[in-house]
């Protein structure tokens, strides 16, 4: 190898050479390299992001809506199912304003008239207009499945977080008394319980409830169990704070993304229960515009008028799509230990 001139020997040994000439330049170098986690961060195409000067200002963090709906924006399918659940509580809100008809209105002589300009998804046997009566039972279902499935949760969390921070025998009792109501079919359990308490609105709201505290209660508690051994948990034992100033205010905050996914997928469960007792002639009576009890009274009709069904059960079906998509959305975007950003 050649070595350097002399004038650069010179600057070598007074220290003048340029900085990536200095005796030990490379080790210095290779001393400061950055070490797991501390180089720059690379986006999620794996393109490195270029680090800012001293003097630059560091960006906000976006705030936490923003970053879930970033991430809802990249899913498609959970997109889909937020704007059709959208709709249909739209309509469950403003559906009596926006029918075209009044869903009781009869006229023998528009029976079971199919598809047209003026009654776009036909008319039932008692000539009533089916896009008004679906549009105005929007709202039983949201009403009666929505309300049931918020008294779950606020009568079920409450149970779930005492039977989780617990434990030992107070658990044990909380969660063998639950087991006994899992261990029946829901539809099954339903059916009995409405059949001593009789078919009505409230009736039919109080077994939703019932049926779905058990189901709420356990998320809760597996939560809770996670929960209570994490750091800021200790500390606030460590801090002398009180049972329910731990379980209210460090233990239920945390566990609201997973509540809230938890909820949206009962609440899907709940509009096919409440459509299913409906259409078993158990849930709403007439004659209220009930999607199931629709469904129901098309039976007979079926081969002479077949979108007296095909759309209410139309309906059903898309809401609780819609609805399991959006859940399922929730749950990718709100927990991150579940998926990816």
């Amino acid at each position: 190898m050649t070595p350097p001139p002399d004038d650069l020997n010179e600057q070598l040994r007074t220290g003048q050479a340029p900085d990536e000439l200095r005796p030990g330049a490379f080790r210095d170098e290779v001393l400061s390299l950055p070490g797991h986690g501390e180089g720059p961060a690379d986006d999620p195409a794996g393109v490195p992001v270029p680090q800012a000067g001293p003097d630059a200002v560091p960006a906000r963090r976006p705030k936490q809506r923003t970053l879930y709906w970033r991430r809802l924006k990249r899913r498609p399918a959970a997109m889909f199912g937020t704007v059709v659940f959208l709709f249909f509580f739209f309509l469950a809100v403003f559906g009596p304003l926006l029918a075209p008809y009044d869903y009781t209105d009869q006229n023998a002589a528009l029976r079971l008239k199919p598809p047209a300009i003026d009654h776009p998804f036909g008319t039932d046997q008692f000539g009533r207009d089916i896009l008004s009566r679906i549009i105005v039972g929007a709202r039983g279902i949201f009403f009666l499945g929505g309300i049931g499935t918020l008294l779950a949760v606020l009568i079920g969390t409450p149970i779930g977080l005492a039977s989780g921070y617990a434990g030992g025998w107070v658990d044990e009792v909380i969660m063998r008394l639950l087991d006994v109501l899992l261990s029946f079919p829901s539809l099954l359990l339903a059916l009995v319980l409405l059949s001593v308490l009789g078919p009505s609105n409230v009736n039919l709201v109080l077994v939703v409830t019932i049926l779905y505290i058990p189901m709420i209660a356990r998320v809760v508690r597996s939560l809770v169990l996670d929960l209570k051994t994490k750091e800021f948990v200790e500390a606030a034992r460590v801090r002398g704070e009180r049972r329910s100033y731990i379980l209210f205010r460090e233990v239920l905050p945390n566990s609201l993304p997973p509540l809230l996914v938890e909820a949206s997928m009962r609440f899907s469960y709940s509009i096919f229960l409440v459509a299913s007792l409906g259409f078993l002639g158990l849930g709403v009576q007439p004659p209220s515009p009930d999607w199931g009890l629709q469904i129901n009274e098309a039976r007979s009709f079926l081969s002479l008028a077949p979108w007296t069904l095909l759309f209410p059960a139309g309906a059903i079906a898309l809401l609780v799509i819609a609805t399991s998509l959006m859940s399922d959305g929730l749950r990718q975007v709100m927990l991150p230990g579940v998926a990816r950003n």
